[in-house]
């Protein structure tokens, strides 16, 4: 019994938000960045706070697609370039600042270059720093989530039910 309810959580834990499949994404700037500002989820959402992290760049860098998406929209956006993606599942992931090479509508897999990093991003310690987000749902009642806990590279614990 105790094991079935293990592998119970286990895949519950694994499968993420319960609306969305599990998405694992690669690093949008390579090589891998140094995180210069962390997720810093606002309770409630409207609150202050940081939804997303901030990745230490060069200004001109090239930006990647973490993974399979749809551009839904690469534009200017309070002044800051903007591209957000819309990935299978449910999850958008948003990038800025950064000059688009991609059009609304394309369709990118992992690896392909949304543009390239512009300097300028607001506490930006380096000379650019990409702001890399991430959400499931629409934006008018977003769950905002850490983007590094999505990475390929970050590996899954689960621990044990109990004593």
């Amino acid at each position: 019994m105790r094991c079935t309810a293990f592998l119970l959580v286990a895949s519950l834990l694994l499968a993420g938000p319960a609306h969305a499949d599990p998405i694992r994404l690669d690093w949008p700037l390579r090589p891998r960045p140094a995180v210069l500002r962390k997720f810093d989820a606002p309770r409630p959402d409207w609150q202050r706070g940081h939804r997303g992290v901030d990745l230490a760049g060069a200004p001109g860098q090239p930006v990647y697609a973490p993974g399979a998406a749809t551009v839904v929209f690469a534009g200017r956006s309070g002044g800051q370039a903007v591209i957000s993606l819309a990935h299978p599942g449910g999850l958008r992931t948003s990038y800025q600042p950064v000059s688009a090479a991609v059009r609304v509508g394309a369709l990118v897999t992992a690896g392909s270059v949304l543009g390239t990093l512009e300097p300028g991003h607001h506490r930006c310690p380096a000379p650019a720093c990409l702001h890399w987000g991430a959400m499931w749902g629409p934006a008018s009642r977003a769950d905002y989530v850490d983007p590094l806990g999505l990475l390929a590279s970050t590996p899954i614990r689960l621990k044990p039910l109990g004593g």
